[in-house]
């Protein structure tokens, strides 16, 4: 899995945007870096969401992206930050499970969500993004229904935004297939 450098090495290469500085900084004060990407599935560990984030990067361009018809800087956007919405999302806990061995219960660590700001998954993404930088109308298609039918409010919107925006479909294979295919053994708090 990639690090925090290499997700900036990559943002830094491919993102020209004007706000992608801005956007830059702001998430190097979060704990975008650090947090997990989820509370027991997949990259649930210290830095999993970095790592998540350059995973999902790494399938979408080995399996989706075409030099010449598909936009390098689109692909990178919608692949490193399609999970912003986790930033400042999950805190560190403790709790009390039982030692099978021993009969004696034990602290152990765990995440939690702890979400100040409600709006959703994909869309929450789309908005704190386009806080510092525009998005292209297929960007924000894609990130916003990166999750399909595991979305809580999908309906038909979803079917419709991927009709029309293959990069969203091409975002939400990368994310499954990074998520319960290259994932797996990433999911233990450390």
């Amino acid at each position: 899995m990639k690090s925090k450098e290499d997700f900036i090495k990559i943002y830094k290469e491919n993102i020209h945007r004007q706000g992608s500085q801005e956007l830059l900084d702001w998430l190097l004060k979060t704990d975008f870096f650090t947090a997990p990407a989820s509370t027991k599935f997949h990259c649930a560990c210290e830095s999993g969401l970095v790592m998540h984030s350059c995973s999902v990067y790494d399938v979408l361009m080995e399996k989706h992206f075409n030099s010449e018809t598909d936009n390098l800087e689109s692909f990178t956007i919608v692949s490193l930050l399609h999970d912003l919405c986790k930033a400042q999302f999950y805190k560190s806990s403790t709790k009390n499970v039982k030692n099978e061995e021993t009969g004696a219960w034990e602290k152990q660590p765990f995440y939690m969500i702890d979400d100040s700001f409600p709006y959703g998954h994909g869309e929450k993404s789309v908005f704190l993004i386009e806080r510092f930088l525009r998005l292209k109308i297929d960007e924000a298609m894609a990130i916003r229904w990166h999750m399909g039918g595991f979305d809580d409010n999908s309906g038909f919107s979803v079917s419709q935004a991927y009709d029309r925006f293959p990069l969203a479909v091409k975002l939400h294979l990368a994310d499954l297939e990074s998520t319960y295919l290259c994932e797996k053994n990433t999911s233990a708090i450390r």
